[in-house]
C-alpha cells in the first residue's frame, strides 16, 4: 500500500473497494478534521493513520491506493468539545463509520470507551483524554461479491403472505438435525433441517428479529444476561457477527446472503426487523460509538433549549433526527442496501412513529415517507409499521401512508378480551375479522395493509397467554418490574403449568381458538415463531435478555405439541387453498351493486341476521359469519372472476355450550377447536362452550 492518500470522492459513503484501492467517506458538519485509522488485528494499537484531505458537502473523503478487502479501519474525529451545545468530538475515542458493510470484534467495556471520564456529577461535561482503540470493535473492508445465481425478490403478494416472526438463533439453537457447531446461525438457519420444517408448516415469509449489527449493554452482561433480541443498534448496513458460523472479517455478510437465497429457492421471503429510530448510544451518559462522535447534532434530536440531553421517544435515552437530511439519507440508504446487495424482501420497523415526529408531532406526511413513496427501489418491497412509540401522541395505529402495513395492536387487543370472555367484544371483533376496514379503507389500503396479530416476540408466548395471570420475569434480574402488566391473558383456572386435564384441554382449545381466529381473518396473518407448538417462556413476557433455553425453541414434540402444529398446519392449508380467507380488497361496490352487499353476513346464534340489538348486547359472545365464496369482487390475471367455496365460522366465547341454528344450505364439517360432537341436526349444532367451528359448502 502506498503511504500517500489521495483526495478520493465524496460519494458513495463508507469504504469501497474498486479493485485497486479504497475510497473512504464520512459525513460531519461539526469535525474539524477526521482520520481514517488502520489497523492489522484487533486488540492491537493502530498500525498508521491518515487525515482525510477533501471535504465537500460536509463530507470528508480521502483514497488510499493499494488496499484490499479484509482491512480494518475505524475513524477519529476532531472539533470542539462542548456538550453543553450538543458537541462531543474527542479525538481519544475510535469511532466506527455509520457506512461500514462489517464490524469485527467485541466491546470491551473496561476500555475508556465514554468521552467523558466516569465517576462524578456532571461527569459528561468533563473531556476524557483516555485513547480506548484496543477495546473496541472495527470497521472491515469488504468487497461486494457474491453468486446470487439468478436470485431475485419473490414479490409474493400481499394477500397470499403469512408471516413467521422469529430469531435467527433462538430457532436453531436446540435442533437436533443441525449440527451443533453452527446451531444459532446464519448458516443453521439456511440447513435443509430448518427450512424443510418452514416449507411443511406453510408460511410463506420469515420476519427475522434485528439482525442489523448491534451493542450488548454492560449492565446486561454484568448482570449473566445479554442482549438477545438485537433492538440496540450499532449500524445499519452490517449483518450482526453474532450470528456468523464462518468468522467476523466480512464473512458474516457472505453468509447472510447465502441464507437469503435459500430461504427464496424455498419460496419464503426474507422480512428484516429494523430499528432506524434510535441507536445503542443512549442518552448523554451513554459511550461514543459512532454517530455521537462524528456528529451528535446532526444525528440525534437534541432538546432545544439544552441540547446537553436528548428527546426521547423510544424509550432508550435517544431518537434518531430523521428532519435531517442526512439521517433520511442514511437510512434511505442503507434499506436499499439491504434490497439490493442483500435481496431481502421488505422491513418491519420498530417504533415507527419515531420516524414520522416531523419536530414533535407524528406527522403521516412526513419526508420519510414522502421519500419512500417515491423511491423505485423501496416503493416495491414490504413496509410495515409498528405504529406506535413511547411519545406523546405517538399511538398511530390505521395513520400510516398508502404504501404501508401495520401491526394491527387493535386486533391483537380486542381477540385476546374476546377469546378471555370480556363483555362488548363483538362489535369491534367484526371489524377485526374482515380486515379493520374502520382502520385503513377510507385512505385508500385493504385488508392486507393490516398485519394481524395476537403474539409477537414482545410479550407473552402463546401457550403462556392461556397458563399465566401475572407475568412472571424474575430471571431479568429486574424485580418483576419490566415488562407489560395488562397482557389480557387468562390462565385457564391455575398459574403456569399443572397436572389438571381439564385445564389442559381448555388451554389446548384455547391455543386453537387464537390460531383460527387469526388464521382465518381478512388481512395478512403474523405468527409468533414457536406458538405453532406451544412454545413457553415460563411465563416470561419481556425475555429480551434470555439468551437461553427460556427463548430458545424446544424441538422435542410431545402429544400436545404435535397436536397444535398439526391443527395450524391445517389452517394454513385452509387459507392457502381458499381465497375466501385472503380477499385483497374491501367491498367497495355496494352502492352500485346491492346485489355484491351480503359478501360477509353475521348471523345470530338462532339462524337469523344479527340486528343492531344483538351488537350492542354486552354479555353477548356467540354469533357466526357466513362468507360468500361467489361474491369476491377478485378477477386473476386472466380478467376472471375469483370464486370459493362458501364458509361459516362460529365464535363461542361463552363458559356453556350455546345451540346454534345455521343458516339455510347443506353444510359440511370442516374443523373444530373442541374434540365434542358436532353433528349437524335438524340444522343446529350445538356449540361447546369456549369453542370455534368452520364449517362450508359448494
Amino acid at each position: 500500500m502506498d503511504k500517500k492518500i489521495l483526495p478520493g470522492r465524496p460519494n458513495p459513503l463508507g469504504a469501497t473497494y474498486d479493485g485497486k484501492g479504497v475510497n473512504f467517506a464520512v459525513y460531519s458538519e461539526s469535525a474539524t478534521d477526521i482520520e481514517v485509522c488502520l489497523f492489522d488485528d484487533l486488540g492491537q494499537p493502530q498500525m498508521t493513520s491518515f487525515r482525510l484531505p477533501e471535504f465537500s458537502g460536509f463530507v470528508w473523503h480521502g483514497y488510499l491506493p493499494g488496499l484490499k478487502p479484509g482491512q480494518l479501519y475505524a475513524y477519529r474525529a476532531h472539533g470542539e468539545f462542548n456538550p453543553a451545545a450538543g458537541l462531543r468530538h474527542n479525538p481519544n475515542k475510535l469511532l466506527l463509520d455509520p457506512y461500514a458493510k462489517a464490524i469485527c470484534g467485541r466491546m470491551d467495556w473496561d476500555a475508556p470507551i465514554f468521552s467523558y471520564p466516569l465517576g462524578h456529577a456532571d461527569a459528561d461535561l468533563a473531556f476524557d483524554e483516555g485513547d480506548n482503540a484496543t477495546g473496541v470493535p472495527k470497521c472491515v473492508v469488504i468487497e461486494n461479491q457474491f453468486d446470487w445465481e439468478g436470485d431475485t425478490l419473490l414479490k409474493i403478494p400481499w394477500n397470499d403472505t403469512i408471516i413467521y416472526e422469529v430469531h435467527v438463533r433462538g430457532f436453531t439453537m436446540r435442533h437436533p438435525e443441525i449440527p451443533e457447531e453452527i446451531r444459532g446461525t446464519y448458516a443453521a438457519f439456511a440447513h435443509p433441517a430448518a427450512i424443510e420444517y418452514l416449507k411443511k408448516l406453510g408460511v410463506t415469509a420469515v420476519e427475522f428479529l434485528p439482525v442489523h449489527d448491534f451493542l450488548r449493554e454492560k449492565h446486561l452482561i454484568d448482570k449473566g444476561l445479554t442482549n438477545y433480541w438485537g433492538y440496540n443498534t450499532r449500524n445499519f448496513f452490517s449483518p450482526t457477527s453474532l450470528y456468523s458460523s464462518s468468522g467476523d472479517r466480512g464473512q458474516q455478510v457472505t453468509e447472510f446472503k447465502n441464507l437469503v437465497k435459500q430461504l427464496h429457492r424455498a419460496g419464503l421471503e426474507v422480512i428484516l426487523d429494523v430499528v432506524y429510530n434510535h441507536t445503542c448510544e443512549g442518552n448523554h451518559l451513554g459511550p461514543s460509538i459512532s454517530f455521537r462522535g462524528l456528529d451528535n447534532r446532526t444525528y440525534y434530536h437534541l432538546m432545544a433549549d439544552n441540547p446537553r440531553y436528548y428527546m426521547d421517544y423510544t424509550g432508550t435515552g435517544n431518537s434518531m433526527n430523521v428532519n435531517h437530511p442526512q439521517v433520511l439519507k442514511l437510512i434511505m440508504d442503507s434499506l436499499r442496501y439491504w434490497v439490493t446487495e442483500m435481496h431481502v424482501d421488505g422491513f418491519r420497523f420498530d417504533l415507527a412513529s419515531v420516524l414520522a415526529r416531523e419536530l414533535y408531532d407524528v406527522d403521516k406526511l412526513a419526508a420519510f415517507f414522502d421519500i419512500i413513496h417515491q423511491d423505485p427501489v423501496l416503493s416495491e418491497v414490504k413496509l410495515i409499521a409498528e405504529p406506535w412509540d413511547v411519545g406523546m401522541g405517538g399511538y398511530q395505529v390505521g395513520n400510516f401512508p398508502v404504501l404501508w402495513s401495520e401491526w394491527n395492536g387493535k386486533y391483537r387487543d380486542n381477540v385476546r378480551k374476546y377469546w378471555k370472555g370480556d363483555d362488548n367484544q363483538i362489535q369491534e371483533l367484526s371489524s377485526r375479522l374482515l380486515g379493520s376496514s374502520d382502520l385503513y379503507q377510507d385512505d385508500g389500503r385493504e385488508p392486507y395493509n393490516s398485519i394481524n396479530l395476537i403474539i409477537a416476540h414482545d410479550g407473552f408466548t402463546l401457550n403462556d397467554l392461556v397458563s399465566y395471570n401475572e407475568k412472571h420475569n424474575e430471571a431479568n434480574g429486574e424485580d418483576n418490574n419490566d415488562g407489560a402488566n395488562d397482557n389480557n391473558s387468562w390462565n385457564c383456572g391455575a398459574e403456569g403449568p399443572t397436572d389438571d386435564a381439564q385445564i389442559n384441554a381448555l388451554r389446548m382449545q384455547q391455543m386453537k381458538n387464537f390460531m383460527a381466529t387469526l388464521l382465518l381473518s381478512q388481512g395478512v396473518p403474523m405468527i409468533c415463531g414457536g406458538d405453532e407448538v406451544a412454545r413457553t417462556q415460563g411465563g416470561n413476557n419481556n425475555a429480551y435478555c434470555q439468551d437461553n433455553e427460556i427463548s430458545w425453541h424446544d424441538w422435542n414434540f410431545d402429544e400436545r405439541k404435535t397436536e397444535l402444529l398439526e391443527f395450524t398446519r391445517t389452517l394454513i392449508r385452509l387459507r392457502r387453498e381458499h381465497p375466501n380467507f385472503r380477499r385483497h380488497k374491501f367491498v367497495r361496490w355496494r352502492r352500485l351493486h346491492p346485489e355484491h352487499a351480503k359478501d360477509a353476513i353475521w348471523i345470530s346464534h338462532d339462524g337469523t341476521e344479527m340486528t343492531e340489538e344483538n351488537w350492542h348486547s354486552g354479555f353477548a359472545k356467540t354469533f357466526g359469519l357466513l362468507l360468500d365464496g361467489k361474491k369476491l369482487e377478485w378477477l386473476d390475471e386472466e380478467g376472471k372472476l375469483v370464486t370459493d367455496d362458501t364458509f361459516l365460522l362460529l365464535f363461542n366465547a361463552y363458559h356453556e355450550p350455546i345451540d346454534f341454528t345455521l343458516p339455510k344450505g347443506s353444510w359440511k364439517f370442516v374443523l373444530s377447536t373442541s374434540k365434542e360432537d358436532q353433528t349437524i341436526k335438524d340444522n343446529k349444532v350445538t356449540m361447546p362452550a369456549r369453542a370455534f367451528i368452520l364449517f362450508s359448502k359448494h
